[in-house]
C-alpha cells in the first residue's frame, strides 16, 4: 500500500494531467491514422475543393473513387496549376504544407493522404495540452487525472480524428477551436504572465477558424461575444485593450470576408438546396405554400433533389429555365419570408438538425481503404464510445438544445455575478466564452436549415456538438474542482 502511494506522488511529481492527455490522444490517434487498417472518411464529392486548388488530383482507376472507400494515393501537379480557388479556406494553410512535407519525404510526384493526416496531428496534439491545461489549472489531483481521460475520450474520438485522413475542412476547425477555447480559460486564470501570447494565439485561432469554411462567416458573431470577456482582464493596459480591440475587428472582418468570398457556383448550391431541402421539406402539400408565396407548384417536384445529384435529377439546377423562373424569383429573404408564415415547418425543419446532432461520424461515407478487406461504406467502431453514447441519448429536439444553452448561460451568469461583485474575473471570462458557446448551439441550425436546408447537415453543423462538448467538459471539470460558482476556493487533499 505505501509501494502504490508513493509511486503515486512520483508519478503526480513528474506526469502533469496535460502530460498524460497528451499522450493517451497521440497513442490512440496514430493507431486510428497510421496503423493499418489505415482510417479515414471517403470522399462525398466535396474534396475538390481543397485538392484542385493546392495541385492535387485523382489517379487514374477503374476503381470507384467516392463515398465507398478512403482513398490515400493521389498525384501532385508538376508543372502550372491552371484551377482556380473554388472556395476561400485557411484549409489550404494544412493541405500546402502537407504537400511540402509529402515531396520532402515522399514524393513530388504522388501524394499520400496521410502527409495531411500528419500535419493535423502535430497541431491537434498541443492544442489538447493547452485544453487540459486550462482545465486542471495547476493542480494534480486524482480529478485532475480524471478530466485529462475526459478530454481524450470526447476530443480523441474517431467521429473527430477520422476526418484527418480526408480533404474535409472540419480537422482545422476542431484543432483552432482547442486553442481557443484553452488560451482564453487561460486567460482568465492568469496562469501566464506573458499574456500576449495567449491572446495572439486566441485570436490567430479564431481567424484560422472563421475562415475554414464559408458557411462559418457568422460564427464571428459568437466569437465576438467570447472576446467580450478579455476586456475585463485585469491590469489590462491600454496597448493591450487597443490590441483586444484590434482582435476583435480582426475577428468581425474574418467573417465578413469570408461571407463577400462565397463565389457564386457556392452560392448557386446553397440557394437552390436551401429550396429543395428546405421549404419543400416537412410540409404535406408544398406546392400549394410555395404557390402562395408566389413561385410555381411545379417546382414541388425538385423535393429532396440534390444541385449535384447522385442518380439523375427532375429536371438540370443550372439551366436556364430554372435560373430565370425559380433562382431568380427567390432570394434568401424570401426563404426567411416564407418561414415566418410557415413557423410550424420551420419548427419541424429544426427538429429534423437537432435529431442527429451529436452523431458527428460521418455516415454517408466509408472509413476504410478498399485493401483493409472491409465493406464499402463500413463504419470504423474504435475509440467511438463518447460518440456513440452522445449520439444515442441526447435528446433530438430544437426545443432541448434552446433550454440546455439557457440553463448554462444561467448557471454560470451566477458565477460571473460573484465573481465580478467579489473583484474577481475567471467566472466573468468564463461567462462571455460559455454565452459565445451557445449562442453557436442556439444559432447555427438557424442559419444551416435557411442557408442550405437539410443536406448535409451533419457537416454543416459540427460547430454545434463541438460548443456543447467543450462545455460539457468544462462544466464537469468545474464540478470537480469546486469552481463552478466558488472560483477562488483552492482544493485540499489529493481527491
Amino acid at each position: 500500500m505505501v509501494s502504490i502511494k508513493s509511486s503515486w506522488k512520483v508519478f503526480q511529481k513528474h506526469i502533469s494531467p496535460a502530460a498524460v492527455a497528451t499522450a493517451l490522444a497521440a497513442i490512440i490517434c496514430a493507431v486510428i491514422l497510421f496503423i493499418p487498417p489505415i482510417n479515414g472518411y471517403a470522399d462525398n464529392g466535396d474534396f475538390y475543393r481543397a485538392m484542385l486548388s493546392n495541385g492535387i488530383y485523382r489517379l487514374p482507376t477503374k476503381d470507384n473513387q467516392y463515398i465507398g472507400y478512403v482513398v490515400t494515393k493521389f498525384g501532385i501537379l508538376k508543372y502550372f496549376n491552371e484551377n482556380n480557388v473554388a472556395v476561400f479556406s485557411s484549409q489550404a494553410l494544412f493541405v500546402k504544407a502537407a504537400v511540402i512535407l509529402n515531396k520532402l519525404l515522399y514524393s513530388h510526384r504522388y501524394f499520400d493522404i496521410r502527409f495531411l493526416g500528419i500535419v493535423y496531428y502535430v497541431a491537434f496534439l498541443p492544442g489538447i495540452y493547452l485544453l487540459t491545461k486550462a482545465l486542471t489549472g495547476t493542480w494534480r489531483r486524482i480529478r485532475s487525472y480524471v478530466i485529462a481521460i475526459l478530454v481524450v475520450l470526447i476530443f480523441a474520438d474517431a467521429s473527430f480524428i477520422l476526418y484527418f485522413n480526408s480533404f474535409f475542412a472540419e480537422p482545422g476547425m476542431l484543432i483552432s477551436f482547442l486553442y481557443v477555447v484553452g488560451s482564453l480559460i487561460l486567460l482568465a486564470r492568469g496562469d501566464y504572465s506573458k499574456r500576449w501570447k495567449l491572446l495572439l494565439t486566441y485570436f490567430i485561432s479564431v481567424v484560422v477558424l472563421i475562415t475554414s469554411k464559408q458557411q462559418n462567416a457568422p460564427l464571428a458573431l459568437s466569437f465576438g461575444v467570447m472576446s467580450v470577456g478579455l476586456f475585463f482582464l485585469p491590469g489590462l493596459k491600454k496597448a493591450k485593450k487597443l490590441a483586444v480591440m484590434g482582435g476583435v475587428v480582426a475577428t468581425l472582418g474574418a467573417g465578413v470576408l469570408t461571407y463577400s468570398l462565397i463565389n457564386k457556383e457556392f452560392n448557386d448550391v446553397n440557394q437552390y438546396q436551401s429550396f429543395s431541402h428546405g421549404v419543400l421539406m416537412e410540409t404535406g402539400d408544398p406546392s400549394k405554400n410555395i404557390a402562395k408565396s408566389g413561385l410555381s407548384e411545379q417546382f414541388a417536384l425538385m423535393r429532396e433533389q440534390d444541385y449535384h445529384a447522385k442518380t439523375f435529377d427532375t429536371v438540370d439546377p443550372s439551366s436556364h429555365y430554372i435560373r430565370k423562373h425559380l433562382i431568380g424569383k427567390y432570394n434568401f429573404a424570401w426563404i426567411i419570408k416564407y418561414y415566418a408564415r410557415n413557423t410550424d415547418q420551420f419548427l419541424r425543419l429544426l427538429d429534423v438538425a437537432s435529431k442527429d446532432i451529436m452523431v458527428t461520424q460521418v455516415k454517408a461515407v466509408g472509413d476504410y481503404t478498399k485493401d483493409s478487406g472491409k465493406k464499402a461504406g463500413q463504419q470504423s467502431t474504435f475509440f467511438t464510445l463518447y460518440s456513440s453514447l452522445a449520439g444515442a441519448f441526447f435528446p433530438g429536439k430544437y426545443a432541448f438544445l434552446c433550454l440546455l444553452a439557457i440553463t448554462f448561460v444561467a448557471v454560470y451568469a451566477v458565477s460571473a455575478y460573484i465573481d465580478f461583485v467579489a473583484g474577481r474575473l475567471f467566472g466573468v471570462v468564463r461567462f462571455f466564452l460559455i454565452l459565445g458557446l451557445m449562442s453557436i448551439c442556439v444559432f447555427v441550425p438557424i442559419v444551416s436549415i435557411i442557408g442550405d436546408g437539410d443536406a448535409d447537415l451533419a457537416k454543416h453543423l459540427f460547430m454545434v456538438p463541438l460548443s456543447l462538448d467543450f462545455t460539457f467538459i468544462m462544466f464537469i471539470s468545474d464540478i470537480l474542482n469546486h469552481q463552478l460558482w466558488l472560483t477562488e476556493q483552492e482544493e485540499d487533499g489529493d481527491a
